[in-house]
C-alpha cells in the first residue's frame, strides 16, 4: 500500500537524471512537506528562510541555484518573489 505517493513519483522520476544531486532532493522534500502541511494544496506560497532551514541548505547562492534547476528540469514551477513582502510562489508538478 502506498502512503505517500508524491515522494514515490518524485524518486521514480529522478531515477535516472544525473542532474539531480542531494541538495536538489532535500530541497524538493522541503517542498513537499510544505505542500503536505499546506493541505496537498497546489500552488504552495514559501518562504525562503523557512524552505531553507528545513532542507539543510545555509547557503543563500545554493537555494536559489538549486530552485532554478528544479524549474528548469521540470520538477516544479518556480515564481520567485523579489519583495520581501509577497511570497514565493511554487508549483509542484507531477502530484496528480
Amino acid at each position: 500500500m502506498e502512503l505517500f505517493p508524491a515522494m514515490t513519483r518524485f524518486y521514480e522520476a529522478i531515477d535516472d537524471d544525473v542532474r539531480i544531486g542531494t541538495t536538489h532532493i532535500s530541497l524538493y522534500m522541503a517542498l513537499l512537506q510544505q505542500w503536505n502541511l499546506n493541505g496537498g494544496i497546489n500552488p504552495v506560497i514559501i518562504v525562503r528562510v523557512t524552505i531553507m532551514k528545513v532542507a539543510k541548505i545555509n547557503a543563500r547562492y545554493t537555494y536559489n541555484k538549486c530552485m532554478k534547476n528544479l524549474h528548469e528540469f521540470g520538477y516544479i514551477k518556480y515564481i520567485p518573489s523579489n519583495s520581501c513582502i509577497v511570497n514565493s510562489i511554487v508549483y509542484l508538478k507531477g502530484l496528480q
